[in-house]
């Protein structure tokens, strides 16, 4: 389960009310570090790109539900995350043992690592996920919700 976050780089049409394009911020999924949507063609690489979009006069951050979201809240959802897994990665882990062999064929299965603060994190594989970023967040690209 997870929640999809859009940028919308202009207020909706003042004559119709029709909210312009909107750009795919990323995804936050229970559990995961935020897997922050970079979209090389537009010149978005990294989280500082997307703060400049969001930090322009007329720019809303919305989520999928459409409740609209503080560029502040939005940072911090990105890169402030944490899980609330017991205490190491070996009592969670083990919960899923009738699926996987051990943590790695969990990790092999989900395409995953061991991130920050117990979260899970995408594996850099050069194709889905092009970098793990600095703090609570992955580089993704491509079309994903």
């Amino acid at each position: 389960m997870g929640t999809n976050h859009y940028l919308y780089p202009r207020p909706d049409c003042e004559h119709c009310g029709r909210p312009f394009e909107r750009l795919h911020i990323g995804k936050s999924s229970y559990g995961w570090c935020y897997s922050l949507h970079v979209i090389p063609e537009e010149g978005i690489n990294t989280l500082q790109d997307w703060q400049a979009l969001w930090e322009k006069p007329g720019a809303l951050i919305r989520d999928e539900y459409g409740t609209a979201i503080e560029p502040s809240q939005m940072l911090d959802t990105i890169a402030n995350r944490s899980h609330n897994r017991k205490q190491s990665w070996e009592d969670d882990w083990w919960r899923h043992r009738h699926y996987y062999k051990d943590e790695e064929d969990f990790h092999r299965q989900n395409h995953s690592q061991r991130g920050p603060h117990f979260l899970l994190r995408h594996r850099n594989d050069g194709q889905h996920c092009i970098g793990n970023g600095e703090g609570t967040y992955d580089y993704i690209v491509g079309e994903f919700s």
